[in-house]
């Protein structure tokens, strides 16, 4: 692991913790979650899979931009970070993984079990993987680049 050479405090955060790592775990959860309820809903095709799925996309979908919120507001405001190639990769990929989220939620909405079944599983399989890129760009920039880590 690369020694942190410099401090990056967070913008957007409560008693200088950080609003966007502590807001980001439920919606990942929701989206991850929302794999299995896909999978047990094409398994078992039971209409309560089916109704936890498009509550799930919702939450995910919702909770994660109101996460990226905080994350924008430092990638805006906090010139090293601005400045950080991983920081403009994560945020990227994370509006490529929420816009997806989004639309595997309206498609949902429609009708939570109105042909989306396939559909909603490969939608909610690719989100998975562009979250886990995410994450790891996000690791990177706490554990390599000091993001929000204060070392003082």
């Amino acid at each position: 692991m690369a020694e942190i050479k410099e401090v990056i405090i967070s913008r957007a955060a409560i008693a200088g913790h950080p609003l966007h790592p502590m807001m980001i775990h439920f919606p990942v959860a929701a989206l991850l979650g929302l794999v299995a309820t896909d999978i047990a809903y094409l398994l078992l095709a039971d209409p309560f899979w089916a109704r936890a799925s498009i509550w799930l996309a919702g939450v995910g979908a919702f909770g994660g931009w109101v996460a990226s919120m905080a994350g924008l507001v430092d990638l805006l405001t906090v010139g090293s970070i601005r400045r950080k190639i991983t920081a403009w990769c994560h945020a990227i990929i994370a509006v490529m993984m929420l816009s997806l989220a989004s639309l595997n939620w309206l498609l949902r909405y429609a009708g939570p079990e109105q042909g989306m079944e396939r559909w909603g599983l490969y939608l909610s399989l690719l989100t998975a993987a562009l979250i886990g890129l995410a994450a790891y760009l996000g690791g990177r920039l706490v554990y390599e680049h000091g993001v929000g880590v204060d070392t003082r």
